[in-house]
Formats: structure tokens, C-alpha cells, sequence
């Protein structure tokens, strides 16, 4: 069977350097760092001290107080996020079948607030076991696309992908599968994830994963840097509206561009650890090339993983060079993780729009916080380093890998009609 094309409509996000799609892109190309010291707790016993929170994000400006007590962070963000999106692709709720829409949404931790709340509350009371009855449903990470459908009377196909950092990459895979194979005419997709909390920092703290550069928190998060020391938690969501080409001409909605392909591979390795040679790396890139039919000369940008970790950021552009070759000097490879920090599950949705807003403006968003060449990383590669650099895209690649060794990775193409 002819698979069909599949076009994104609409864009939505929450983010540490901006609570919409506009502000976000403008951050984004003035080089913003989101990372600042925590508010949300007291840091005082913590080794790192920052992270990139949301900034001026009430929820009671977005849900009434009883409605918002119901929902953790995470959940709250990808509500508000998936309204910008389909408001963005200006969906007809009344005249759309419903039951060709859907909601695959990516959470790779989901409601950890409420999960540390809830066991500490316990644990400092008589031993009763006085749990609030939201508990679970605010917990469990399938509940921000069950809100988002319930909200938008959505019944097509409907649940979260989880595979760590790279769960929003592998929900837009799915999505965008459901549409090709004729099953969705419309798909909500992307994630969310709020886990800057005492569990999540002392958690990731404990893996010595985080940078602890609390002197100078703006600048902790450095891909590529040689002064790199691990990467900063970061927060909130991103959403797309992926949607089936024909469908979406019928209805005149605008086109921010084609979903091509997409592609997973696993590292089989270590639990955190990348493979130093960056083979599953290579794997999913070529795997997504060869989904979209395309050859490695024909990609101009690569947004990375790039979480500004020692063995990540240098295995997986070693893995790039092993793909694209000669190529690979002629591609603008950054990290927008330098401003946004790391968005866990949100990640691969966050960077994806990034992607797809440096193909309609022709401008590449920077990888800011470099000042130290590391003589591990190829000198010739154009990491887009402390300012964005004007470049006409017709093709963007957006990279996402998780712990346990999950990679996936979309492509993006400026719209053949």
C-alpha cells in the first residue's frame, strides 16, 4: 500500500526560556539560557543547586484552582502546550471526526511531584495510610494525553510512549505511523515532564549526571564544551499537531512542514551510558534516513541530543561523522539543551519545533555556553557555536536518546507539494 504523507499544522510550547511558540523561537535565536538556582525547594544540602524551571507559569491562569489541584506539573503542561498547538492549526473541533484524532504523548518520568509528595506525606504521618484519591490518576504518565483527549472529545488512538529521554521523539514516530498507514487523519503528539524536584535533582545528583557548576549556573549547561560536567534539568512541554497531507489541504491549514521520516535503534549496552563508539547512534540515523528515503548529503541541520555530558556529546558526533562523511562539515550541528536545558521526555518535542521553526525562518539556533575546544571532538564539524547562523534548510534532523539505550530520531523537510 501507498503509505500517505504526513504534515505538521500546528505548534505548541512551555518552556524554560519561553511559555509560548513565539516566545520560545525568540529566545532561541538571541542565544537565552534558561538555567538559573531552583525556587520550587531549598537547595542548601543539594550538589547542584540550578535548573531550568519554567519561569512565570501560574497555573491558575490556565485552569481554575480545583481543576489544577488534580493535575501535576507535567500534566498541566502538556494541556496548555496541546491547546497552543491545535489552536496553532486552527482545528474546527466541530467539524473534525473525532475519532480519526488521536493523542500519543511521551512522559519519560511522568507525575514525580506528586509521587514524592504523596510518599512523604506518608511517611510523616502515624503509619494511616491517608492517600490523597488523585493520587494515581495525577501519578501515572498515560494521564496528560487521557486529559487532553477528554478535553477535546479525541477518540482515536490514545496513550504514552515512555522511553526516557527519547519518549516524545518515539511518540512523534508513532504518530506519524498512524497517519501514513490511513488509521488518524489528525494526531496531538509530543510530552511533557516536570521532575525538577528534591527526588528528581537528588535522584539524577546521585548518578553524578548533573553538572554542579553552581557558581556560574547560565553557563553549566555547555555541549561540546571541554569543560562540560553533565547536563541541567530542565522542565515543561512541546506539541505538534502532525496531520495527513490531503486532510490538511482540504482544510487550507497552514504547513510548517513534511515529517519524512523517523527511526529506533538501541544502544544494547549500558543502563546510562552511550556507547563510546556511537554505534546505535549511527544505527538510528541511518535507519531514519532510509525510512524517508533520503541520502545523507541531502540533510542540511542536525538539532543533537547533546546534553552536555563528557562520553555523550563526543560519541554522538563521532556517530554523525561515521553517517554523513564528507558531508558532515556541511551540516549545522547544535544543541539547543545550551539554553533549554534537558527536558527529559519533553526533549525530542521541544527540539523537534526548534527544528522545524530554523527551516521556516532559515536561521539555526546557537549552542551558547562555548569557550573551550575539546580536542576529542573533529575541528571541522559547524556546531553553530555562541551565535545562530543564518542558512537556508530544506532538511532537519532531530536527535533523541534515553536511558537504557533508546535512540530515535526524526527528519523534517521543507513542504513538496
Amino acid at each position: 500500500m501507498e503509505l500517505k504523507r504526513v504534515v505538521v499544522t500546528g505548534l505548541g510550547a512551555l518552556t524554560p526560556i519561553g511559555n509560548n511558540i513565539q516566545e520560545y523561537w525568540d529566545a532561541l535565536i538571541s542565544g537565552k539560557s534558561g538555567c538559573a538556582p531552583i525556587t520550587y525547594f531549598d537547595t542548601e544540602k543539594f550538589k547542584t543547586k540550578f535548573a531550568c524551571e519554567l519561569k512565570n507559569f501560574n497555573a491558575e491562569d490556565h485552569f481554575d484552582r480545583k481543576e489544577a489541584r488534580k493535575l501535576d506539573r507535567f500534566a498541566q503542561y502538556a494541556l496548555v502546550s496541546s491547546d497552543e498547538a491545535i489552536i496553532d492549526a486552527g482545528i474546527n473541533l466541530d467539524e473534525v471526526d473525532k475519532f480519526r484524532v488521536g493523542v500519543i504523548w511521551g512522559a519519560g518520568i511522568g507525575g514525580l511531584e506528586t509521587f514524592q509528595n504523596e510518599v512523604i506525606n506518608f511517611a510523616e504521618g502515624d503509619g494511616t495510610p491517608r492517600f490523597n484519591p488523585f493520587f494515581i490518576p495525577k501519578m501515572i504518565a498515560d494521564i496528560a494525553p487521557g486529559n487532553i483527549s477528554i478535553k477535546h472529545g479525541f477518540m482515536g488512538p490514545n496513550y504514552t510512549t515512555v522511553s526516557a529521554c527519547a519518549s516524545s521523539a518515539n511518540a512523534m514516530i508513532d504518530a506519524l505511523n498512524y497517519i501514513r498507514l490511513g488509521h488518524c487523519d489528525i494526531i496531538v503528539t509530543g510530552g511533557s515532564e516536570a521532575a525538577v524536584t528534591m527526588a528528581g535533582m537528588g535522584g539524577f545528583n546521585a548518578m553524578h549526571a548533573l553538572s554542579t557548576l553552581n557558581e556560574s549556573p547560565e553557563t553549566a549547561s555547555r555541549p561540546f564544551d571541554a569543560t562540560r560536567d553533565g547536563f541541567v534539568l530542565g522542565e515543561g512541554a512541546g506539541a505538534l499537531i502532525l496531520e495527513e497531507y490531503e486532510h490538511a489541504k482540504k482544510r487550507g491549514a497552514k504547513i510548517y512542514a513534511e515529517v519524512v521520516g523517523g527511526g529506533m535503534s538501541s544502544d544494547a549496552y549500558h543502563m546510562t551510558a552511550p556507547h563510546p563508539d556511537g554505534i546505535g547512534v549511527e544505527r538510528v540515523m541511518l535507519n531514519t534516513l532510509r525510512d524517508a528515503n533520503m541520502s545523507p548529503n541531502e540533510v542540511d541541520a542536525i538539532n543533537t541530543h547533546g546534553t552536555s555530558t563528557p562520553l555523550g556529546d563526543v560519541a554522538e558526533l563521532k556517530a554523525i561523522v561515521n553517517v554523513f562523511g564528507e558531508h558532515a562539515k556541511d551540516i549545522n550541528i547544535n544543541s539547543t539543551k545550551s539554553m533549554t536545558g534537558h527536558l527529559l521526555g519533553a526533549a525530542g518535542a521541544i527540539e523537534a519545533i526548534a527544528s522545524i521553526l530554523a527551516m521556516k525562518y532559515g536561521i539555526v539556533p546557537p549552542t551558547i555556553n562555548h569557550t573551550t575546544v575539546d580536542e576529542n571532538i573533529d575541528p571541522s564539524l559547524n556546531l553553530t557555536l555562541n551565535k545562530a547562523q543564518k542558512r537556508d534548510i530544506k532538511v532537519a534532523m532531530s536527535n533523541t536518546f534515553g536511558f537504557g539505550g533508546h535512540n530515535a530520531c526524526v527528519l523534517f523537510k521543507k513542504l513538496d507539494a
